[in-house]
């Protein structure tokens, strides 16, 4: 976590008066080009929820996400702008990913379908699996996880 977004994850929790989990993470939604648009949604409570695919945390060495984690949303410029806290993470394949559940994603991105979601989802995961060596399937295992916004910075 960098040396600012550190700053408003304590300077946050010792204005509540409470001790700073240490269950947080530093992170930014999507790629630097979207990042800033995705945290607006986040921000504006439009989106609740972030979907990836299983493999991706397996070969990058990452933890898989857990209830009661925290983030600290970054823009685009590596700035904090918000704190998310996970409350669910379900592990399913990509074609099980209901229409519910791809609206929490991203409600307020594209035409707001499904249809837009899924050819999103794939379209990016095909392009990061061939890094890999790999070929996106529509019955791929995915972590969809569903977090609340905590706090926007002012």
């Amino acid at each position: 976590m960098n040396e600012e977004a550190q700053k408003y994850w304590d300077d946050f929790w010792q204005a509540k008066g409470e001790t700073a989990p240490q269950n947080v993470e530093a992170e930014q939604f999507g790629f630097p080009e979207i990042a800033d648009e995705l945290a607006q949604l986040i921000i504006d409570g439009k989106k609740t929820a972030t979907c990836s695919g299983q493999v991706f945390y397996e070969l990058e060495n990452e933890p898989f996400p857990a209830a009661d984690k925290y983030a600290v949303i970054l823009n685009s410029r590596d700035e904090p702008v918000a704190i998310i806290r996970t409350t669910e993470v379900i592990f399913l394949q990509m074609n099980d990913v209901t229409e519910e559940m791809a609206l929490l994603e991203g409600e307020g991105e594209g035409d707001l379908t499904y249809k837009y979601w899924y050819e999103g989802h794939k379209k990016f995961c095909t392009v990061e699996l061939a890094e890999f060596g790999l070929e996106f399937a529509d019955d791929m295992p995915v972590v969809f996880e569903k977090f609340e916004l905590v706090d926007v910075k002012k």
